[in-house]
């Protein structure tokens, strides 16, 4: 006999009763006191055999780890990382795919009270150099496949290394596994407060440089609620979270949310193929599922056929990282018999608007959601006023009237978007008349590529080293594929002529010198780009262009 679940709570009676009171009572430790990150996603759930990681290695071998061996692995981490000079408030960098040691050097960085900052594997030279700089990190932590990219950086910090076997240790490196081996399992937690930092996370350099994003342990309690009302995570749910840790939404909630939880999470290290997924839903039986629509997307082009195999395996999905397309909504329905939800978030809040799986209230298709409890979301007009249903404007946070928020200000830099009482994020929505929220464009020129977020600033200054280049303007341009992609207008040197060999140049120094998913897959030579009388580029005026042209 079938087992009837539950009624999920009410939405509304999750947002009349919240109280912060509750979200400290759900943690071991007190964020007026004492608490440690480590604690809470692992040591608090050990004892029982609990499972807590299942990793699959690129060659798909199986690994399964409990509490009571992260435990063992963080303290020995710890341990290592305290031997290298790493203390209290000291931040370490992790460069690593997705493997068990990166979950170990996460949850050792934590243990001993320090910060933890993630280096995405496909980021360049460049890219690493100032996130590494942003932060005054002490120590990064890396394999022999992305070593290299450390050599070009200025001024590196002391390197820990992750060698594969017969491989030499490069000049001045500490063999991690060497001394991971040789490192005691015994290493007390160090207790901070809940305004301390555990991550320093980047934006995506919309109109600038990344920005650093300090992550205090307070927002562990924002990070818990999403798993619990959005994602709705249950404790006999197989959950994995497809997004890479070197992200914010891998970050926080493959890692950090469902282990805070005391719930398995899932590693694989092998690249993302439709194949492979369908693959790992059927030998893991996994029901809860979450990643990017053009992940989404990319399953839904393989068509029902390789579908069939895992049809009603997948209790919920869960889509964050730019507009869940409704054909993606309407297949999955279809063809995968689950329920695919669309939630939203930024770096710099972690998510808080969402169709929530754990809680029930209307989802309609097109809508990112209702705010998450525990926040309290508005529209502003360009004057600072909130409006009302049916009026376009900026979301913003009403900062006095939303407990689980924890974002104070960028790192060392002027934070324009809080003002006034709000924290403005930069998207123009508009409130339907039920009080969901539905998204009418970008603010910013931030372009949303495969699911990442990919600052121009960045791009064109990558093209400006190019000793080709005199001046870039980068741009998003609609792709049905990856939703956008990086499109560069470039003003040459006068010894250059534009052709078709050095718009590639162009396109991988770039991906050298910043990452594998942010260099322009187009290249344009122009006489002139559009400025406003002070000289800034009009980015708009390129991308609406481009919109034209490709309706034509």
């Amino acid at each position: 006999m079938t087992k009837t679940p539950a009624p999920l709570p009410r939405y509304t009676d999750a947002i009349a009763h919240f109280r912060i009171e509750d979200e400290i009572a759900k943690l071991q430790g007190d964020p007026a006191t004492g608490i440690n990150a480590c604690i809470e996603c692992c040591d608090r759930h050990t004892g029982q055999n609990r499972l807590a990681l299942r990793a699959i290695s690129a060659g798909g071998e199986l690994r399964e780890f409990s509490f009571d061996d992260l435990k063992d692995m963080s303290a020995r981490v710890g341990n290592v990382l305290k031997q290298a000079g790493v203390g209290r408030g000291d931040v370490v960098a992790g460069m690593l795919p997705r493997i068990p040691e990166l979950v170990a050097l996460i949850l050792g960085t934590w243990r001993i009270g320090a910060v933890y900052q993630p280096l995405f594997t496909a980021f360049g030279p460049k890219a690493i150099d100032h996130r590494l700089k942003t932060s005054g990190a002490k120590l990064v932590v890396t394999n022999t496949a992305n070593r290299g990219k450390l050599d070009e950086v200025e001024d590196c910090p002391r390197v820990a290394t992750i060698l594969a076997p017969g491989e030499a240790l490069p000049s001045g490196d500490i063999d991690f596994r060497v001394a991971f081996a040789a490192a005691s399992p015994e290493c007390q937690p160090v207790m901070r407060r809940g305004d301390d930092l555990f991550m320093m996370m980047s934006t995506s350099g919309t109109t600038g440089f990344p920005k650093g994003v300090p992550v205090p342990l307070s927002a562990l309690m924002a990070f818990g609620a999403y798993m619990r009302d959005a994602i709705g995570l249950r404790p006999d749910d197989v959950f994995w979270n497809i997004a890479d840790p070197g992200w914010a939404y891998g970050l926080y909630y493959a890692i950090t949310g469902p282990l805070l939880l005391g719930i398995a999470t899932t590693f694989n290290e092998g690249a993302f193929t439709a194949k492979s997924t369908y693959d790992i839903i059927e030998r893991l039986g996994v029901t809860s599922l979450a990643g990017s629509p053009t992940a989404f997307r990319l399953l839904l082009a393989e068509g029902p056929e390789a579908a069939a195999r895992v049809k009603g395996r997948l209790r919920v999905v869960s889509s964050a990282g730019e507009p869940l397309n409704p054909e993606v909504i309407r297949w999955f329905d279809a063809h995968l018999g689950a329920p695919i939800h669309d939630h939203y978030g930024q770096t710099e809040n972690g998510m808080m608007v969402n169709n929530h799986h754990g809680l029930s209230h209307p989802v309609r298709q097109g809508s990112a959601g209702f705010a998450m409890p525990g926040y309290r979301i508005v529209v502003l007009d360009e004057a600072g006023q909130e409006l009302g249903p049916n009026q376009p404007g900026i979301l913003a946070v009403d900062i006095a009237n939303s407990p689980l928020r924890w974002f104070g200000g960028y790192h060392q830099a002027e934070t324009p978007a809080i003002a006034g009482g709000y924290y403005r994020t930069g998207d123009t929505v508009e409130f339907e008349p039920d009080g969901s929220i539905s998204f009418i464009g970008r603010a910013d020129d931030v372009i949303t590529s495969a699911g990442y977020r990919i600052g121009p600033f960045d791009v064109e200054s990558a093209l400006i080293e190019h000793p080709a280049v005199n001046e870039a303007a980068v741009v998003g341009v609609p792709d049905p594929q990856r939703t956008e992609i990086v499109k560069a207008f470039v003003i040459l040197a006068p010894a250059f002529q534009g052709s078709e060999a050095l718009a590639e140049e162009l396109a991988q120094h770039v991906r050298k010198r910043l990452s594998a998913h942010a260099y322009p897959r187009e290249v344009e030579f122009v006489s002139e780009l559009p400025k406003t009388p002070s000289g800034k580029i009009q980015r708009f005026l390129l991308r609406k262009a481009e919109v034209e042209k490709r309706k034509g």
